[in-house]
């Protein structure tokens, strides 16, 4: 199948299931009341404010992909790390998990970084995302319990999945089946050409997985790495001034929804669309059970702060995919 009519597939069954989740969602919503609350009631200088703190946490993940990617020699400049960041996320709206390989592939067009290296540079971000969004789970696990379990009391269908998954043996069998078959390709295709370009590609793939050891400012890498997820989590905050009925929450229930909702991002549905209104609105109506017209008020905030985010993703990286071959080209000059 041609890649184009594969990728296009992909985008339209991806776009089917959002638009199912988004529907879901918001099926019972009164939209005339919806435009009156964001017309009258949000203060948009919050939103501002969170969008400001987003290209910051992606100004500093860039910076970190500059460390990663000097450690095995290689120096690109922050311009085209940023921009193939942001076309990444831009990339993922279009399709889930696309932006990883769109965000290398541009940038090794540019910088003459073999992709493969690149790419194994991005899969240790996304550990080292993978292990922060956990330690953050423990720490509103702990200090939440409570509400934690009253989610899962009120969405039965999450905490069966969940038990499923920690409980059940297919996972494993899956694994093994998957391990087998993989070693089998290998027998079989070892020693023809595709063997020796996958060997090549595997061993640059770990050569970026590694190149978190050989990193020179272990503290600067470090300091990125938490400030990215402290931008995450104050961008999304902010956003509780925006309304009266969520501007006296605190920042621990800030995080414990902030944390839930970034579950819903990792659902594999164009940037989380759906998945993650279901989360923050679910998560609101545990914290504010008793505020008039509570279920409304959380759909509106929900699809104010995803719109606002949406939004900058898509016009920060239509101007970087008009940018950077721009720039590049002034760099060749």
């Amino acid at each position: 199948m041609h890649p184009l009519v594969k990728n296009t597939i992909k985008f339209f069954v991806f776009l089917a299931v959002s638009a199912l989740l988004f529907w879901l969602v918001y099926r019972d919503q009164n939209w005339d009341e919806l435009l009156t609350v964001l017309k009258e009631d949000v203060n948009y200088f919050w939103i501002g404010v969170a969008c400001v703190m987003g290209i910051a946490s992606h100004v500093s993940r860039a910076l970190r992909w500059q460390l990663l990617t000097c450690s095995m020699g290689y120096k690109i400049s922050f311009w085209n790390s940023f921009m193939g960041v942001m076309i990444g996320y831009f990339a993922n709206l279009a399709i889930p998990r696309m932006g990883e390989f769109t965000r290398c592939g541009v940038v090794s067009k540019y910088e003459s970084v073999p992709f493969s290296k690149l790419l194994g540079t991005v899969v240790t971000e996304r550990v080292i995302d993978m292990f922060i969004l956990l330690f953050l789970t423990l720490v509103v696990v702990v200090t939440q319990f409570k509400q934690v379990g009253i989610f899962l009391d009120n969405n039965q269908e999450i905490k069966e999945k969940l038990v499923h998954l920690f409980h059940s043996w297919w996972m494993l069998l899956v694994l093994i089946v998957v391990l087998v078959m993989i070693w089998g390709i290998f027998r079989l295709l070892r020693k023809t050409r595709f063997h020796e370009r996958l060997h090549s590609f595997l061993k640059g793939l770990k050569e970026g997985l590694l190149a978190v050891k050989d990193v020179k400012h272990t503290g600067l890498f470090v300091f990125h790495s938490l400030f990215i997820w402290l931008m995450y989590f104050l961008m999304f905050y902010v956003c509780f001034f925006c309304f009266q009925f969520t501007s006296h929450l605190d920042a621990l229930v800030g995080l414990t929804i902030f944390v839930l909702s970034s579950y819903g991002m990792v659902a594999p549905v164009q940037g989380g669309i759906g998945a993650w209104h279901f989360m923050v609105i679910a998560s609101l109506m545990i914290y504010l059970p008793h505020t008039p017209n509570i279920e409304s008020m959380a759909k509106v905030f929900a699809l104010l702060t995803h719109g606002a985010m949406t939004l900058l993703y898509i016009v920060v990286g239509v101007i970087c995919v008009i940018c950077l071959p721009l720039y590049n080209s002034g760099r060749k000059k």
